[in-house]
């Protein structure tokens, strides 16, 4: 059996999963849509190169007015949005309506349990909604219920996961591999952590710690927002501890500090000169220009410890996956990471084997299934299991 997709967005996290839908999805059709028909046009002549047959083709749609894409969307098996994260909602919205299974590349924890309410009018549709797929929030979150399974029972999760260029620049030693709005989305606002046992805001650039994270050897963590998505409420008093971190080069986390103590991440437009400016705005497009580097190739990490008991011993397990830049098909770690997990997703949905309802990516992706998709797209998880050493924090 084959299907009909629309990937909203043509960006290159939504080329690079057009790329998987057309792989592993049993695509028929994908619609590439996007603002810019020349950015659609470009990713649609991209993924045809790249998978030898004509399966793709490009239209202009705009996510801001979702109803200009109900014809689109009546007509297909799947939705996928790689959007901004601002139009999801409308997009969920639209996908009941037109009965279209759907997932997205999330980026705003509010907004997904605004979709997720939308629980009983999705199973009355019969269509599988599941918000903040793609590498963190999503791959993070399915690799913890991975290293859960290798536990009888477990007390704490610690997932640190991010994207960092091979060949690091200073003062950053950091490229941009996603949209600049969406960088600054995680380094403002607030994470919602389990610390005994409830769920509880911790503030984004807290909490730095550095650790050895092989293969890329030393490196610092720290709180940034929105990773977990909804699985730290899906989790409440069965997990004590569970926290995301954002890996990244010794050094940038005081930088950004240092952008926040001046005032750029503030909203409120400020004078400048005869004009006014808004300085999150301004931050957005000074890291579009100076983060951005379409020649850098990146290493994207994702790092589990669970910590519990097995056999009635205290064990931790630890899961963990690597992957780059590939030069074969010129999808960076990070698009292949965040298109490819939700193209997973949506291939699952649109084949039943996500019921129907709008279902957070926790309850929606089991670590199981994943792992045996991963193998096909190159992914090479590393799981293991010990004692624990009760001397460690």
């Amino acid at each position: 059996m084959s299907y009909r997709y629309v990937v909203v967005g043509a960006g290159r996290q939504g080329v690079a999963a057009a790329y998987d839908l057309a792989r592993h999805g049993a695509a028929e059709q994908i619609t590439l849509v996007d603002r810019d028909v020349a950015v659609a046009r470009g990713g649609a002549e991209r993924l045809n190169r790249l998978v030898g047959r004509s399966v793709a083709k490009a239209t202009a749609g705009d996510a801001s007015q979702p109803q200009s894409l109900a014809p689109l969307l009546a007509a297909a098996d799947g939705l996928l949005s790689a959007a901004s994260y601002r139009f999801n909602l409308g997009l969920a919205h639209l996908a009941v309506e037109t009965r279209t299974h759907m997932v997205d590349l999330g980026g705003h924890t509010g907004i997904v349990r605004d979709e997720l309410a939308l629980d009983p009018d999705a199973k009355r549709a019969g269509i599988a909604l599941v918000p903040d797929c793609g590498m963190g929030p999503g791959m993070n979150v399915t690799l913890a219920l991975a290293a859960l399974d290798l536990l009888d029972e477990a007390d704490e999760v610690r997932i640190y996961d991010g994207g960092l260029p091979e060949r690091p620049q200073p003062p950053w030693n950091y490229a941009l591999f996603f949209s600049a709005e969406g960088l600054v989305n995680e380094y403002e606002g607030e994470a919602y952590f389990l610390r005994a046992g409830e769920v509880t805001p911790i503030p984004a650039l807290s909490e730095l710690e550095e650790l050895e994270v092989p293969p890329l050897g030393r490196l610092e963590a720290f709180v940034t927002s929105g990773g977990l998505s909804t699985m730290p409420w899906t989790f409440a008093g069965r997990l004590q501890l569970l926290e995301n971190k954002t890996l990244r080069y010794p050094g940038h986390c005081h930088l950004l500090l240092g952008l926040r103590t001046v005032g750029l991440f503030n909203r409120e437009p400020i004078p400048v000169g005869n004009t006014t400016v808004v300085p999150r705005d301004l931050l957005i497009a000074l890291f579009d220009r100076s983060l951005a580097d379409p020649e850098a190739r990146d290493v994207c990490l994702i790092h589990v410890r669970a910590r519990g008991t097995l056999d009635a011993r205290p064990a931790e397990a630890r899961v963990s996956l690597v992957d780059r830049y590939d030069p074969a098909t010129g999808f960076r770690a990070m698009e292949k990471l965040t298109g490819w997990h939700a193209a997973l997703v949506l291939a699952l949905a649109v084949r039943g084997e996500i019921p129907p309802g709008a279902t957070p990516i926790e309850c929606a992706l089991p670590g199981a299934r994943f792992l045996a998709e991963a193998p096909a797209r190159g992914w090479k998880v590393e799981r293991s299991i010990g004692p624990l050493d009760l001397r460690q924090g």
